[in-house]
């Protein structure tokens, strides 16, 4: 599989892991790695669970979760008691899409299936106001204490809001410096799933077409001051990740975390039954 592929491959340089900062695009910005999962059953309840569970952030998976707009606030509302940084994957980077999810308090927001620097122009100027992006403007929402805390909150969009860019597809590693280098861009996520099935390579984390990827990806990020993401199935991967200067890092799903541990006390349970047949 061709693609382009910036000729430097050395591992990118952070700042000092021991510096703490207040919201994820600093402590990205730092060099410290943040922790995060997936949730995709569009329930409060395991929102509530996975939210006090000690990840720095969750992302909301609009684009194949469970979940839709509709079950998003009480989502929400279920983190606050923990210090959890909420985020959504949106279906597409069409305005309204962002607009809503922005306005109900999201602090981040990742964007799939992003082709090209023109593509990423538009998902990232859907994050903020006039004059630097064309979101549409109301003060009573949710993200604003519903009109009493406005320009705290037009603060944070400028300096808080984490603009997350997918990595998924062969077009788009075909433009990763131009993607890196636009205001905004924070992060670029590279779509394990997506990118693989898209290198003839689905699933083959070892095979080279991927590893070169993962390197391209790390290196087009570090390079533009940028962090690196990526969501994987294995905790043993974390050290081949983290090792390429990724440090937005995310393992598993509330529909995963279920559906493990349904199984092992379910094979637990059978096991003790066979002791007495």
């Amino acid at each position: 599989m061709q693609f382009k592929v910036a000729n430097n491959h050395s591992i990118c340089k952070f700042g000092s892991n021991e510096i703490i900062m207040s919201n994820l695009k600093e402590r990205l910005k730092a060099g410290e790695a943040v922790h995060g999962c997936w949730l995709n059953m569009g329930s409060a309840i395991s929102s509530e669970i996975v939210g006090s569970a000690g990840f720095d952030w969750v992302l909301f998976d609009l684009e194949h979760g469970a979940g839709a707009e509709s079950t998003l606030l009480p989502q929400l509302q279920a983190l606050g008691n923990s210090d959890t940084v909420p985020l959504v994957r949106v279906e597409s980077y069409e305005p309204a899409r962002v607009k809503r999810v922005l306005d109900a308090g999201i602090k981040g927001v990742m964007f799939p299936q992003i082709q090209n620097a023109d593509e990423a122009r538009e998902a990232i100027a859907n994050l903020y106001y006039p004059p630097i992006g064309r979101r549409g403007m109301a003060k009573m929402v949710r993200a604003t204490q519903y009109g009493m805390d406005f320009e705290k909150y037009k603060e944070f969009t400028k300096k808080g809001l984490l603009g997350i860019i997918q990595i998924e597809t062969i077009e788009s590693l075909n433009h990763l410096d131009e993607i890196a280098s636009i205001e905004g861009v924070d992060v670029l996520f590279l779509g394990p799933a997506d990118l693989s099935l898209a290198l003839g390579v689905f699933g083959q984390w070892d095979h080279p077409d991927f590893i070169q990827a993962v390197k391209a990806i790390g290196n087009a990020a570090c390079k533009a001051g940028k962090a690196t993401g990526i969501i994987f199935f294995d905790i043993d991967q974390y050290d081949f990740y983290y090792q390429n200067g990724f440090r937005f890092l995310a393992s598993g799903s509330d529909m995963t975390f279920l559906s493990k541990g349904a199984q092992a006390m379910a094979k637990e349970l059978n096991n003790q039954r066979e002791k007495y047949q």
